[in-house]
């Protein structure tokens, strides 16, 4: 519905407009396609629009209010530049006047969205919400799993450095101190003088 507001429809405009109808318990889609003779009320909620077309030589106009539910969808097929906000006169013209007044047309192809395309874009971004938490969940699973695994390998790292200084100290104690072995080498020297004196 909201999108009716940014279609920009304008007298001179050829559009295929689907309507709803309801035929024997059941809706079906009728296209009605024809030049826009007039557009009134703006943009307002009670805005209308005003379609003409020719079936089997005899003209059909039908208004259409812009916002009305029964509409399930608006296309604009084709653009004509045309100097008059409203083309009234056109009813009095042939075919083939109207073809030569319209002859600055260009074909374009902006249409509202359907009900069911409306759904199906709704169910499509829900689905991508969904998948985008369930990535970030994921994401954060393998984050909590990388950190956890970094701890225990900072933990064993410590412990492994401990145990390493622990051997070194236990080393260092099992080791003679240098000033011991010092004493021992005076003895030893002056053991060696005294005998050298005896003899």
């Amino acid at each position: 519905m909201e999108n009716r507001k940014e279609l920009g429809i304008k007298a001179g405009d050829t559009v295929r407009v689907h309507q709803k109808i309801q035929d024997k318990g059941k809706t079906r889609i009728q296209v009605f396609e024809g030049i826009v003779l007039a557009r009134k009320h703006g943009n307002e909620p009670g805005a209308t629009f005003t379609v003409r077309k020719v079936a089997s030589g005899v003209g059909v106009e039908k208004i259409f209010p812009l916002y009305s539910p029964i509409i399930d969808k608006i296309e604009i097929v084709k653009r004509a530049k045309v100097r008059r906000s409203k083309l009234y006169f056109i009813r009095e013209k042939v075919a083939r006047q109207i073809k030569r007044q319209m002859r600055r047309m260009s074909l374009a192809s902006i249409a509202t969205m359907s009900e069911a395309e409306e759904a199906s874009r709704i169910e499509a971004e829900a689905k991508a919400a969904e998948e985008a938490e369930k990535r970030a969940l994921e994401e954060a699973e393998i984050k909590e799993k990388e950190a956890a695994e970094k701890a225990e390998a900072e933990k064993v790292e410590e412990a492994t450095e401990e145990t390493k200084a622990e051997e070194v100290e236990e080393t260092k104690a099992e080791e003679p101190s240098p000033e011991v072995t010092d004493s021992q080498e005076e003895k030893t020297e002056e053991s060696t003088e005294e005998t050298e004196e005896k003899k």
